[in-house]
């Protein structure tokens, strides 16, 4: 019956709202996916389209510009959306950041910005990015973005408008800090909150207020895409889909202007789990201004740290006192590399930064062909860097002279290479996993898991080895051991009720190998055994999980980082909880014990905890 009266009622509604009704329409396309089989064609229909309707006074595009937000797809897609004749707006969504090459830095730089503010007719337009920035997990949008917000809330000339706030994601639990954007817009007069990322017209209520999902432009199984149009009038928001060069349905949904409240007393997550566990403290925390997509390195009495701001910072480890930071050009997505008195640090601006450790100063700087989103590794005094422009480089530490250069990498690198018995190895988002000569940098083998989407390639895991194997998982869900002499499959798996995916460590004394599964379980497998060997299943559910973060053990406790803010702590024996603590509701870098009793960890919104333990 619901469904009945909600149809009559819209076909009620007229195709467009009247004009002499209506403040203004613009059109909102979403989830256009440049680099799909259809992608570009449906965008420049869409285009085409949108130029033939005077109507329309702008047009937002709310997110997935991209299916891999590489740079050619991003300048594909400018090409495409430059032919409108009316102003446009744009930011980005999950598909233009996770597997970005460029470590996010393309996006601002194909199209000015990755948020938007403006005012049109009296109405607030503002819109954010929606992450995950590089690292896969649930959405956040990014600490760098809030901080942005923030400043653009303060402003006197924005503080009674009305507001339409515009997000890749929805506004609820599938955007990991969803209560933080809200929480700021609590008390303006939001009228309309809009997202794509579903591919399907919906109508939702965030908190008290109206939410619009609007459709994919991709024609998926239909002859053509489309997009909505948005009228305004005094007292409604209507949204009507819009076929290109065919005709405009009627309305699907209408919003009322007023009559909408902000929920009193919403939920928000809880922290009720530091309660079970009173002996684990934080220590001190550090809050950075942007988001924080990398571990950290500990140096005697200093952590060494990075941020997408760009920055690479330096704390003392028993106070969190800063104690110096070093600016680069662009995102930071690595781990720190600390060799003696030197700390080397790739840049999303194409460099790798090498500071004296001491007091954060220039050594050296070397450049690269393109943005650098992995880490560097250490082996004989070099650093080790795989990076997007086809190359993997060795550097001297002391000097920056070059040791040697293998340029064949198919795809860019996100993962920091493994040294093992003096070869590197490392996966790319080309599809394969390569083993190189760690002293010459010749190609000793490479191996492929025969993916035909960049999506499931080897390429975020830190991989690890033991026993002449080396050990890998992928977003294609198998773990895989290779022979480390001849990159010949050893065995490969794919364990249904245990799918893995990106995250795995190995145990202090190199007997175990550990992996996080899909299912929010920990497993333990035996390193030395010929064939798949599992030794125990941790009994503790984590909840859905598909973070990339590693795995560390230090004194028979397995550290795991959760992706919405939870450090668990699990016994090396059998996997059962020791302890747990939540610091933040975003996705945990890694967890990093320095001894049984001090632990430091990173989450994706900029914060550093350092954990004391007690009893551990």
């Amino acid at each position: 019956m619901r469904t009945l009266l909600h149809c009559l009622l819209f076909c009620c509604l007229p195709v467009l709202a009247a004009a002499q009704d209506t403040l203004f329409r613009f059109a909102l396309v979403t989830d256009t996916h440049v680099g799909v089989q259809t992608g570009q064609e449906d965008l420049e229909r869409t285009v085409a389209d949108l130029n033939n309707q005077p109507q329309l006074d702008f047009v937002i595009f709310s997110g997935d510009v991209t299916e891999f937000g590489t740079d050619q797809e991003l300048q594909l897609a400018k090409s495409i959306i430059s032919r409108l004749q009316k102003p446009w707006y744009i930011i980005p969504g999950n598909h233009d950041t996770k597997w970005s090459e460029s470590g996010c830095n393309s996006f601002r730089t194909v199209f000015g910005d990755e948020t938007f503010s403006f005012v049109h007719k009296g109405y607030w337009f503002i819109g954010t990015n929606c992450g995950p920035n590089m690292r896969m997990g649930p959405g956040q949008v990014p600490r760098e973005n809030l901080v942005w917000l923030d400043e653009q809330l303060k402003k006197p000339q924005y503080r009674q408008l009305p507001v339409i706030y515009v997000n890749h994601y929805p506004q609820d639990e599938g955007l990991n800090n969803w209560f933080d954007v809200l929480d700021r817009l609590r008390g303006r007069d939001v009228k309309v909150m809009l997202c794509g990322h579903g591919h399907a017209n919906k109508a939702y209520n965030w908190e008290g207020k109206p939410g619009v999902m609007c459709r994919s432009n991709l024609r998926a199984k239909a002859d053509i895409g489309g997009y909505n149009i948005v009228s305004l009038t005094a007292d409604s928001i209507y949204f009507n889909e819009r076929r290109p060069g065919v005709r405009t349905l009627p309305a699907w949904h209408r919003v009322a202007q007023q009559g909408h409240a902000w929920m009193k007393n919403p939920p928000r997550p809880s922290y009720a789990v530091n309660d079970t566990f009173p002996q684990v403290k934080v220590k001190w925390m550090v809050q950075e201004a942007g988001d924080m997509g990398s571990a950290v390195a500990v140096n005697g009495n200093q952590v060494i740290y990075t941020n997408t701001n760009g920055g690479i910072s330096a704390v003392q480890l028993s106070t969190g006192k800063k104690q110096w930071t070093f600016a680069t050009g662009g995102k930071i997505y690595a781990t720190p590399l600390v060799h003696g008195q030197y700390v080397v640090v790739p840049s999303t601006d194409g460099y790798v930064y090498c500071l004296q450790t001491r007091n954060g100063r220039l050594a050296w700087k070397q450049p690269t062909g393109k943005a650098m989103v992995s880490s560097a590794t250490l082996y004989n005094g070099a650093a080790i860097v795989a990076g997007s422009d086809g190359h993997c480089r060795a550097w001297d530490i002391p000097t920056g002279r070059l040791r040697w250069d293998f340029d064949s990498v198919k795809g860019f690198v996100e993962t920091r290479p493994m040294v093992y018995r003096d070869k590197i190895y490392f996966g790319s988002w080309g599809n394969y996993f390569y083993a190189l000569d760690a002293n010459t940098g010749a190609l000793s083998w490479r191996w492929t898991n025969g993916a035909s989407s960049r999506m499931f390639s080897p390429a975020a895991c830190w991989p690890v080895a033991a026993d002449g194997k080396a050990f890998l998982v992928s977003p294609d869900r198998y773990m895989t051991v290779l022979d480390t002499d001849s990159g010949r499959e050893i065995w490969r798996v794919q364990d249904t009720a245990n799918n893995v995916r990106e995250s795995m460590g190995i145990s202090a004394d190199s007997s175990r190998i550990y992996a996080k599964t899909m299912q929010g379980r920990v497993i333990a497998l035996n390193a030395r055994s010929g064939q798949r060997e599992l030794l125990w299943k941790s009994p503790l559910e984590l909840g859905y999980e598909i973070c990339p973060s590693p795995i560390n053990e230090l004194n028979g406790i397995v550290y795991i980082a959760g992706q919405s803010g939870v450090v668990t702590a699990l016994s090396a024996k059998d996997g059962s909880r020791v302890w747990q603590h939540k610091f933040s509701n975003c996705l945990v870098n890694t967890v990093q014990p320095v001894n049984a009793t001090t632990v430091i960890a990173s989450s994706m919104d900029g914060r550093l905890i350092c954990l004391e333990v007690k009893g551990n």
